[in-house]
C-alpha cells in the first residue's frame, strides 16, 4: 500500500478518532472529536469528508452514529492494532496512566548525558501532559528499562512527549528462580 500522505490537520483529526475509539470501541461522534482537537465540529466534518475519501474513515448513520477508523487509519497513521504492542506502562506524576502506550523510546543525545533527552512517542493523547510534570516510562518488557523525567516540551500532532531525563536504569539480570 503507497504510504497517504496527510496534513497534520488530518493527522491529528484521524489521531483523535483512532484513540477515542480505541477507547470506546463504538462510533466516534464529530462533537467529540472537536472537544478532542479544539476545532469546531464543522471543521471536522470538513475533513471527515476528505479522510472517507481516502478510506481512512468510515460514516457510522444513525443516533448512535459517528466515524470508525478504518483498517487504512492505523496503517496510514503507521499504528499496529494494539494487541500486537506490548504494555509499557506510564506514569505521569507518580499516577499510572491508563489507556496510555508507550510505542516508541528515542534518547536523542546519548553522548552528552547532561542534555540528555527522550522522545516518548504515546498511543493515546498528550494533551494532559504539561511542562515540568514528573514521568516515568517502564518497565519496558525486554530490557525492563525504566526512564524518569521531566516534560519538556510535547508534539500534540504526533503525541511524543519530550523528557529532560531523570534517570534511566535497566537492572541487571536477575537470577532464575
Amino acid at each position: 500500500m503507497s504510504t497517504i500522505e496527510l496534513t497534520s490537520s488530518q493527522k491529528t483529526i484521524l489521531t483523535a478518532l483512532v484513540n477515542l475509539h480505541r477507547e470506546t470501541e463504538d462510533a466516534v461522534k464529530g462533537e467529540d472529536i472537536a472537544a478532542e482537537v479544539d476545532r469546531n465540529p464543522g471543521t471536522i466534518r470538513n475533513q471527515m469528508q476528505s479522510l472517507k475519501a481516502l478510506q481512512l474513515v468510515e460514516g457510522v448513520p444513525g443516533p448512535k452514529g459517528g466515524y470508525k477508523p478504518t483498517a487504512n487509519a492505523f496503517e496510514a497513521l503507521d499504528v499496529q492494532t494494539l494487541e500486537s504492542a506490548a504494555e509499557v506502562p506510564l506514569f505521569h506524576n507518580d499516577d499510572p496512566v491508563e489507556g496510555a502506550n508507550v510505542e516508541e523510546v528515542d534518547l536523542t543525545s546519548v553522548h552528552h548525558p547532561e542534555l540528555c533527552r527522550a522522545e516518548i512517542h504515546l498511543r493515546g493523547s498528550v494533551r494532559e501532559f504539561h511542562d515540568g510534570d514528573s514521568v516515568r516510562v517502564g518497565p519496558t518488557p525486554l530490557s525492563k528499562l525504566v526512564i524518569e523525567g521531566t516534560v519538556d516540551g510535547k508534539d500534540d500532532t504526533s503525541n511524543i512527549l519530550i523528557l529532560k531525563l531523570d534517570s534511566m536504569e535497566a537492572p541487571a539480570e536477575e537470577p532464575e528462580h
